[in-house]
């Protein structure tokens, strides 16, 4: 990014409208809602600050630091979960280079690189709390959902994309909720073909071919296993769930034996029919 080479960084710094969407206006305010009811915002990804920063202009705006009390770039994950501080230590940023290592994390700010630990002793401190309660969003079950859930037994939020194109019925106990507390679940809605692939087929569900005359199984994908598993919930987006009261209470994956718990704000059309028939590739 720092040099202009390749074909990506150039092309991204040049015609960021190309490549980039806005961040809608619900979740910036949602974001100041949870800052302004005493909630620590972090942001934490694998990108260089250089490039975080353009993201994050465009996105969120010039102001997009004032959303967050601690932002981490560079943070080269999912080892920023798994590693220890000796091995991979938090270090400050000057001009957007990367300078000395901390012993420890003593305050809010910008760092680069770091580890799930010493920003865990932060959080202790910056709450005054023994154990903070740590919700993690993400889109990435690799380096996001796993990692954050497995090594530092955080709360974590499933962003995933393919709620949008294989949507199911909103559940009843959602239908009788008020309409102030709904959250949003529009735009621009894509359809079905975009997301379940002709080759692969459902993301969430697929059909094992029976032995002889047998009939085929239908089986849970070894993806939806991962998602009942290590994510709290899954939503299709942030905007989906912007409007939402701040003490909205969500049903998670491991509230009962359900496949469709955790989803929000409803199960994947695939995993309805004969739910409780289905097994688990």
């Amino acid at each position: 990014f720092l040099e202009d080479c390749g074909m990506y960084f150039p092309e991204v710094k040049n015609h960021p409208d190309k490549y980039l969407q806005r961040c809608p206006e619900s979740v910036k305010k949602w974001l100041k809602q949870l800052k302004n009811a005493g909630k620590i915002l972090l942001l934490i990804t694998s990108s260089h600050s250089d490039y975080c920063r353009l993201l994050c202009e465009h996105v969120l705006g010039n102001d997009f630091e004032e959303y967050f009390d601690i932002l981490i770039t560079n943070a080269l994950k999912p080892g920023f979960f798994s590693h220890t501080p000796n091995q991979r230590p938090f270090r400050t940023l000057e001009n957007d280079e990367e300078q000395e290592a901390l012993l420890s994390l003593d305050k809010p700010g910008w760092y680069s690189q770091g580890n799930a630990i010493q920003l865990y002793d932060l959080l202790k401190k910056m709450t005054g709390k023994l154990d903070p309660k740590v919700v993690y969003f993400g889109d990435s079950m690799h380096s996001d959902i796993f990692p954050a859930r497995h090594y530092s037994n955080w709360e974590t939020v499933f962003i995933l994309e393919e709620l949008l194109g294989d949507k199911g019925t909103v559940p009843a106990n959602a239908e009788s909720e008020p309409l102030e507390k709904k959250g949003k679940y529009e735009g621009d809605q894509l359809k079905v073909p975009y997301f379940v692939s002709k080759q692969w087929g459902s993301f969430f569900m697929d059909r094992l071919p029976g032995l002889e005359n047998a009939e085929e199984t239908l089986v849970h994908t070894w993806s939806c296993k991962c998602i009942s598993t290590y994510s709290t919930i899954a939503i299709p987006s942030l905007e989906a769930i912007a409007d939402l009261p701040l003490d909205y209470r969500f049903t998670r994956f491991s509230s009962n034996s359900s496949a469709t718990a955790g989803y929000y704000p409803s199960p994947p059309r695939a995993l309805l029919p004969n739910e409780d028939s289905v097994m688990t590739k």
